[in-house]
């Protein structure tokens, strides 16, 4: 056990810990002699307003790929990663404008289900796989393990012994309220959540400033990190530049990260579920404008923090007498460093409050993820296939069954993903394996009335054995780049398989558009406007 870790943390996680289950059982507790129904299990009622949408976007948002990952990154390659962070500020502005009225007006529980309306049947059972599948082995069992992780070094001695038990706590800790509570107890704590995410974000990141330098303060700490770091906030890398084929230089503004991004922001059922929650249109295109605004204020707690880890460990390198010691920890992977700056920097008593808050963005993420994969099971599998007279109360307990038997499996397959360098590239190149796929789809049967199921069906299926052509054959082209051209080229067939099944009708079950369904209110516009301005700001500041 880390001797830097006091009772007073284990206190305060102690507590945090428990006020969260009792608020998430209590916000989801149903009147006495009613029973949860299909729509207040996955949906919360349609209940959210804009504050607690926002909120809960970031919360199921942020989470070790972030805090550990993000930061790992941030540590081996810069700010150059924050613009994952930057542009997803932009694309939940494009989603709540052009994606969101036509979810909403469609009163859909999950994607797969809007895919059944557009396309078919069996088109709707391939992605609820896919997304099933990616969720579980993809998205768990990474959290899991980076949470994991992350507790063996703060808590423990970071030889890996805690890894597993730690698994296992979050693992109970996101199940304790989730289970029972569904998308209420889940949306209605992530306020605190992501409250408390960025109170300890802020914190690490301002106390980690102050101890770069010999003298101390944040503002000598910025002078120190600016002066000593300064091409590690270039936003924009040169081709020479280590890190440039996880980020290709002016390519991740024009080019894959808008696949990433957009499928990510708008056809991901454990991001979007939350909108589909929502009181009306307007209360949810609030919502995401909010989280737009929250979302730029990540880079600053997550990739900044990995960035002043390399200025302090570097210089340690150089400097055996340096002032700073490291206290016995060693980062033996990119990944470790925001872990290292909380054990060895944060005081007692804070360590704990930080240490919750990783709790907190951890823990969020697993619930939204474990409903989202009970949703599309429960909806899109189980009540079609099963069960088509299933009773609500029958829906919901076949949701709970789904979340554990999901978790159970991402526990046990956690522990494997050691060994792995810079978790948040890892987790988005084996995404981008389907998500070029399933972006073309969306984005051809939401806006085109030509595109078939069999053209639909041809491009998702084409779209992996595609990814991984590019993968394996030798061209030494970038992942994003690799996601950009897969998502063409299914776009392109996608195309051609429809013309020649239906070459001069439109679809019977294309969406009719009109311009009036984008119309969206004055505040969502003036958020648009400042969000824009502030990113063309940045951009110039850090290019």
């Amino acid at each position: 056990m880390n001797p830097s870790f006091h009772f007073i943390d284990f206190a305060i996680l102690g507590i945090y810990a428990l006020m969260l289950i009792v608020i998430g059982l209590w916000v989801s507790r149903t009147k006495k002699g009613q029973s949860k129904t299909a729509e207040d299990y996955f949906l919360a009622s349609k209940s959210l307003p804009w504050w607690a949408i926002g909120s809960s976007l970031i919360a199921a948002n942020i989470s070790a790929e972030q805090f550990i990952g993000m930061s790992g990154s941030g540590f081996a390659g810069g700010l150059a990663i924050a613009s994952y962070e930057f542009m997803a500020a932009l694309t939940l502005i494009i989603v709540g404008k052009f994606f969101l009225p036509i979810f909403i007006k469609q009163g859909i529980y999950t994607i797969p289900e809007f895919i059944e309306r557009r396309f078919s049947t069996n088109l709707k059972t391939i992605l609820a796989i896919f997304w099933i599948a990616l969720f579980i082995f993809v998205n768990l069992t990474s959290v899991l393990f980076l949470g994991g992780k992350a507790i063996d070094t703060i808590i423990g001695i970071g030889d890996g012994s805690m890894v597993t038990p730690a698994i296992i706590a979050l693992a109970l800790f996101a199940a304790a309220y989730s289970l029972y509570g569904g998308l209420s107890a889940v949306a209605w704590t992530d306020i605190i959540q992501v409250t408390l995410l960025i109170i300890g974000g802020l914190i690490t990141t301002l106390i980690a400033l102050h101890n770069v330098t010999p003298e101390g303060g944040v503002i000598n700490g910025i002078a120190h990190v600016a002066d000593i770091a300064g091409d590690k906030f270039d936003m924009i890398l040169s081709r020479n530049h280590k890190e440039y084929n996880n980020l290709p230089g002016i390519y991740v503004l024009i080019g894959g990260l808008w696949v990433a991004n957009l499928y990510y922001w708008g056809f991901n059922q454990y991001i979007i579920q939350r909108t589909f929650a929502a009181k009306s249109l307007k209360e949810a295109q609030r919502g995401i404008a909010f989280a737009a605004f929250l979302k730029m204020l990540i880079p600053f707690i997550v990739a900044v923090p990995g960035i002043i880890a390399w200025v302090m460990y570097s210089e340690n390198l150089h400097d055996a007498q340096n002032a700073f010691q490291i206290a016995g920890s060693t980062i033996l992977n990119n990944d470790n460093a925001y872990p290292w700056l909380i054990s060895t920097f944060i005081p007692i008593g804070l360590k704990g409050l930080v240490l919750a808050a990783l709790a907190a963005a951890i823990v969020s993420s697993l619930a939204s993820m474990l409903n989202s994969t009970s949703t599309i099971f429960t909806m899109d599998i189980y009540k079609p296939y099963i069960n088509k007279q299933a009773s609500q109360t029958q829906l919901v307990n076949i949701g709970r069954i789904t979340a554990a038997i999901a978790l159970g499996i991402a526990v046990l397959l956690a522990p494997f993903l050691g060994g792995i360098d810079q978790m948040f590239q890892y987790i988005q190149e084996y995404t981008g394996l389907v998500s070029p796929g399933i972006l073309a789809v969306f984005i051809m049967g939401l806006f085109w009335k030509k595109a078939t199921n069999k053209g639909a069906i041809g491009g998702v299926l084409l779209s992996i054995p595609l990814a991984l052509i590019f993968k394996i054959l030798p061209l030494e082209m970038p992942f994003m780049d690799q996601m950009f051209y897969t998502c063409l080229i299914t776009m392109s067939i996608i195309f051609m398989i429809s013309l020649s099944t239906c070459p001069t009708d439109d679809d019977p079950k294309s969406i009719a558009l009109t311009a009036d369904m984008f119309k969206t209110d004055k505040v969502f516009n003036i958020c648009a406007y400042i969000i824009c301005i502030l990113l063309a700001i940045i951009y110039t500041i850090f290019f």
